[in-house]
């Protein structure tokens, strides 16, 4: 699958324009993982091509963020905070309660193709413990009602919200 002439065109650019390829990857797998819906095999073999990294070596740059998927998403990716505050202040397991309501498991899609649940390091929102992260928006001092709320409306508004997959 070919890339669009913009974005190959882009790419090119900020490697061109690096003192170091590795200061860009960041940015350029988001950029693909965007244009893709995730940092599929397809767009490891475009990164890989455009910035002379290695599968092997983008791989384990993947494996070491969050926000980097391999797998397919749903269009709002919860990330839950995995931090000791927000472990503290769980009355139940937060990260159990999104799971049971939306009938997914850690990673998966839920039917309807609008979420995936997964657990993340410390989102450094402890002062409003338990906290998640909803497609780069902080919500925080969650209780199972608050959280029901914030499903309600991202399904209610979906078709209104801009997908962005990262930052």
């Amino acid at each position: 699958m070919l890339l669009p002439e913009e974005l190959e065109t882009e790419i090119q650019t900020m490697v061109r324009e690096a003192e170091h390829v590795e200061e860009k990857l960041i940015d350029i797998i988001y950029l693909l993982q965007n244009h893709f819906g995730c940092f599929s095999d397809v767009a490891l073999g475009h990164a890989s091509r455009l910035t002379g990294k290695t599968t092997v070596e983008l791989e384990e740059l993947c494996t070491f963020y969050d926000f980097i998927y391999r797998r397919p998403v749903g269009r709002f990716v919860i990330h839950v905070c995995d931090g000791v505050a927000c472990w503290m202040h769980h009355e139940n397991s937060l990260f159990q309660y999104l799971c049971d309501k939306l009938g997914v498991g850690v990673g998966e899609v839920t039917e309807d193709g609008l979420f995936t649940v997964l657990p993340t390091a410390c989102l450094g929102n402890c002062h409003n413990a338990p906290a998640m992260l909803i497609n780069g928006k902080h919500y925080g001092r969650l209780t199972p009602k608050k959280v029901d709320e914030i499903i309600d409306e991202l399904r209610e508004n979906a078709d209104n919200i801009i997908q962005c997959l990262c930052r």
